[in-house]
C-alpha cells in the first residue's frame, strides 16, 4: 500500500525567486526609474520650496516662509509676466502651425523615391546639426542691419534695408523663422517616418473611386496620419515652450533693450541671474512647468482618443 506524499512546501528563498520571476521586468527597470524620478522630483520639491520663501541674493541666505504671496506677486505682474506669457504662447502656437504645415508638405514630397532622394533629405537635416546657439548667433550675423546678409539680398531687388532683430515690431517674428528653419527638419522626420508605415491600399481604393490627390490625402492620408501628427504636436509643442537657446543667443538679456523676445523662461532667467530674486523665479518656473504638464496631459488624452 503505498502512502500519498505531501507536496513539499516552498521555502522563503523559492517563493521570492519565483516573484521576481514573474515581476522581472519590473526589477530590471527599478534602478533607473528611481534614478531618474530622484533627478526630477528633487529639483521640482527644492523650487516649489523656493517659491513659497523671499530667497534672494542668495539661495544659501536665510529666507522666510511667505507662503503665496509670490504666486500672487506674480500673477498680478501685467508689466512682465502676463506679456511673457503671451509672447511665449504666441512664439509657440505660430512656429509649431508653420512648421507642421511645412514639415507635412515636405514629408509628402519626400515620400514617394525620386532620382536625388538621399541628397535631398540629407540637405533637410542640416539644420538640425547645429546647437541652437550656434543657429542663433549665425542668424544674428545674417540679419544684422549693416553688415547682415539678408539685407544686402533686398538691396539687390530694390527694397530698404529692415530692422529684422533689431526691431521692436519685427524681433519676435524674425527668432520664430529662426526656430522654423532649424526644427522643421524635426517634424519631417516623425511624419515621414508615419507615411512609410502606412498600408497603400486604402489611398488605392481612393484613386480607384475617383479621388484626387487632393481628396486622397485629406479624407485618406491625413486621418491614418493622426496618430504620429499628435506626437510630433507633442514634442514639437513643448520643446518650442523651452525655447531659450536661441532668444538668448540673438537678444541677449531681458529678451532685447524693450523685452520685445522675453518669454517665459527668458523672465524667469532674469529674474534668477540678473536681480537674484530666486523666490519670484521660482514661482515663474513652477507656474510655466504646470503649464506645460497641462499641455502634455491634454495632447496625451486626445492622441488616446478620450474626450
Amino acid at each position: 500500500m503505498s502512502v500519498a506524499t505531501a507536496p513539499a512546501r516552498k521555502t522563503a528563498g523559492q517563493s521570492f525567486s519565483d516573484w521576481a520571476n514573474a515581476h522581472r521586468k519590473w526589477l530590471f527597470a527599478a534602478p533607473a526609474m528611481i534614478f531618474v524620478g530622484i533627478l526630477i522630483i528633487f529639483p521640482v520639491a527644492w523650487t516649489v520650496y523656493l517659491s513659497l520663501t523671499d530667497a534672494s541674493g542668495s539661495v544659501r541666505a536665510d529666507s522666510d516662509f511667505i507662503g503665496l504671496e509670490n504666486y500672487l506677486s506674480v500673477l498680478t505682474d501685467t508689466d512682465r509676466f502676463w506679456p511673457a506669457a503671451g509672447r511665449t504662447a504666441y512664439f509657440t502656437v505660430t512656429a509649431l502651425a508653420v512648421e507642421m504645415v511645412l514639415g507635412m508638405c515636405i514629408a509628402l514630397l519626400l515620400w514617394r523615391p525620386f532620382r536625388g532622394e538621399k541628397w535631398v533629405r540629407v540637405a533637410i537635416l542640416l539644420p538640425l546639426v547645429a546647437t541652437p546657439v550656434a543657429v542663433g548667433m549665425m542668424w544674428r550675423l545674417i540679419f544684422d542691419p549693416n553688415i547682415g546678409f539678408a539685407n544686402q539680398m533686398l538691396g539687390w531687388v530694390g527694397i530698404p534695408p529692415q530692422p529684422w532683430l533689431s526691431g521692436v515690431e519685427s524681433a519676435l517674428p524674425t527668432t520664430i523663422f529662426i526656430d522654423i528653419w532649424q526644427w522643421t527638419p524635426m517634424i519631417v522626420l516623425i511624419l515621414l517616418a508615419g507615411l512609410t508605415s502606412l498600408s497603400e491600399e486604402p489611398d488605392e481604393a481612393a484613386r480607384i473611386d475617383g479621388a484626387n490627390a487632393w481628396q486622397r490625402f485629406w479624407y485618406v492620408t491625413l486621418p491614418l496620419m493622426m496618430p504620429t501628427v499628435i506626437v510630433a504636436v507633442l514634442l514639437r509643442s513643448i520643446d518650442a515652450l523651452k525655447t531659450f537657446d536661441i532668444l538668448y543667443a540673438t537678444k541677449g538679456k531681458g529678451g532685447g533693450s524693450f523685452n520685445e523676445v522675453e518669454t517665459l523662461n527668458i523672465y524667469a532667467y532674469g529674474l534668477s541671474f540678473d536681480y537674484n530674486k530666486y523666490g519670484l523665479s521660482s514661482t515663474v518656473l513652477i507656474l510655466f512647468f504646470l503649464i506645460i504638464v497641462s499641455i502634455m496631459f491634454l495632447l496625451t488624452r486626445r492622441r488616446k482618443g478620450t474626450p
